[in-house]
């Protein structure tokens, strides 16, 4: 059976994963890449170091979001939303947003010590110390999900 998530199944869906894709388009050229990120409704809050993605967002802020939970062919759930990427220069705001991605990551983390380049080291003063560390956010104001069950 296919059908349409509801506003609850989305925003559980976006909360739980820490995976997914950001589409951006800029120059006549669209990009998409994954990120692990944290959902706050209604933003999703991620990093990043300066790179393609980066550059095609500050040049046309207007992004799309997917994720996804796959069970198998016939089991699975997708949301996409648009929204605006914002660099966050504030530094309490991004202190707040690195601490809920790492917090979001770090059961998933087997060795911290060898990501310091994700804001999860063994040392605080390992952080940002090689790579300048983005941390930026996209505003949802549109979000829509699809699901496909068996059942």
């Amino acid at each position: 059976m296919l059908g349409k998530l509801s506003e609850k199944q989305i925003e559980d869906l976006l909360t739980r994963r820490v995976t997914g894709r950001i589409g951006c388009h800029a120059d006549g050229a669209t990009y998409v890449v994954p990120i692990n990120y944290v959902y706050r409704s209604p933003n999703i809050f991620a990093h990043s170091t300066s790179g393609k993605k980066i550059e095609m967002m500050r040049k046309n802020p207007e992004v799309c979001f997917q994720v996804d939970e796959i069970q198998d062919i016939f089991n699975w759930q997708s949301v996409i939303a648009w929204g605006k990427f914002e660099e966050i220069k504030d530094e309490n705001e991004k202190h707040r947003a690195m601490q809920g991605i790492i917090h979001q990551l770090m059961p998933l983390v087997n060795k911290p010590s060898g990501h310091a380049s994700h804001g999860i080291a063994d040392r605080e003063k390992d952080i940002g110390t090689s790579v300048e560390l983005i941390v930026y956010k996209i505003v949802l104001r549109e979000k829509t999900g699809r699901f496909e069950s068996e059942y």
